[in-house]
C-alpha cells in the first residue's frame, strides 16, 4: 500500500491561514469610517436629536456613509 500522499503538504493549511490573514478593504473601510463616524456622531448628536432636522435616523445613516465613502478614499490615495 502506498501511503505517501498522507505525507505530501496539504494546501488547506496554506488556505486557512492565508484566509485568516487577508482582511479585504472594504472591511478596512467599514472600520475606519465606523470610527470616524463614532466621532462625527458624538459631536453632532445633540443638534441632531433636538428637533432642527427632519429625520435625524437618516441623517446618521448619510453621515455613515459619507464616513465609509471618506474612508475608503484614503486608505485608497495612501
Amino acid at each position: 500500500m502506498n501511503t505517501t500522499w498522507l505525507h505530501t503538504a496539504s494546501p488547506l493549511p496554506d488556505l486557512v491561514l492565508g484566509a485568516s490573514l487577508y482582511f479585504p478593504p472594504i472591511f478596512k473601510a467599514f472600520l475606519l469610517g465606523l470610527v470616524f463616524w463614532l466621532l462625527v456622531h458624538h459631536l453632532l448628536r445633540d443638534w441632531m436629536y433636538s428637533g432642527d432636522i427632519w429625520h435625524p435616523m437618516l441623517m446618521d445613516l448619510s453621515i455613515f456613509v459619507i464616513t465609509v465613502s471618506g474612508s475608503l478614499w484614503l486608505l485608497a490615495s495612501w
